[in-house]
Order: structure tokens, then sequence, then C-alpha cells
């Protein structure tokens, strides 16, 4: 049975950055070797099910998914426009320094930390001056042409 829209996919994935860095896996051992596993200790790493053309995953693994079978084993190469976009100046938000201070409890945040905002998004402090800060809420993967190496488990 060949993955079509609609159809409810297990899998097995390792992704990866041109540069050959592991960003995300199912694989146990893959996260281990990669030091994903200490950086996330608590993350159970196990097969993903997803529906596909519900939008659980970038368009470009969905896309890459449609037309494979149960068994497959296939190499996506997906562009930015596939799967975080493009950074853009309208993900950095500006606040004034006094003011995300006091909404802190008094801490000045410092460049190179994140933060968390009420929508649950993290941005990278980029800038911190003493009237303003610049946060750069782009997803992390924003601009990154990313590779996976995907084994379907199991298709219904």
């Amino acid at each position: 049975m060949t993955i079509d829209t609609g159809d409810s996919v297990t899998i097995e994935y390792t992704g990866r950055l041109d540069d050959e860095t592991v960003f995300d896996t199912t694989r146990q051992s893959v996260a281990e070797e990669a030091g994903l596993a200490e950086a996330q200790p608590d993350r159970e790493y196990t097969p993903l099910t997803v529906e596909i053309g519900a939008e659980q995953v970038i368009e470009g693994m969905e896309e890459g998914l449609i037309g494979l079978e149960a068994g497959d084993t296939e190499t996506l190469t997906i562009p930015p426009e596939k799967a975080y976009g493009e950074p853009s100046e309208e993900h950095v938000q500006e606040f004034e320094t006094a003011e995300l201070r006091e909404m802190l409890g008094g801490q000045t945040p410092e460049e190179g930390s994140y933060l968390e905002a009420q929508n649950g998004s993290q941005g990278e402090v980029v800038h911190v001056d003493e009237e303003i800060v610049r946060v750069d809420f782009n997803p992390r993967l924003a601009g990154e042409t990313l590779t996976f190496d995907v084994e379907i488990i199991e298709v219904n």
C-alpha cells in the first residue's frame, strides 16, 4: 500500500544539516552518538506516527513520504521553503529593556540567552542595550536545507 493523503504512517528518521550535524532523530543510538540524548534527557526516542495531510510534520516531509510503502527507506532533501522558511526580520521583536527586565523579575537578559513567549515559541536574545532588547523568534532551522533518512515502518 503506497502512502497517500489521509494515511497514518509510522516512521523512523534521522535529520541532518548540510554539514552532517544531526539535529533530530527517532533512534536512541543515533541520539546518543550525536549528543542529543544528553540535551533532552526526558525525551523518548521512538518511531513517529503522523497523519499525512494533517500538517503534523513539515511540508517537504509530507510530500516526500507520499508514494512510499512500508519497508521503504528513502533520503529526503528538503529546501527551506518546504521546511521552516527563510529567516525574516518580521520574527525579530524589540522590547523596551526596562519593561522586559520587569517581566523577567528584575533580570536583564543576556545576548545568546533564550526567552519563551506566551505562545510557547522560543526566541534568542540577539541584542541588549539600555533602551532595547531584540529577540529573534525565527525557527531554529529557518534557512536550512534539511536531509532526512527515513524508514517507513507501517502504513494504515
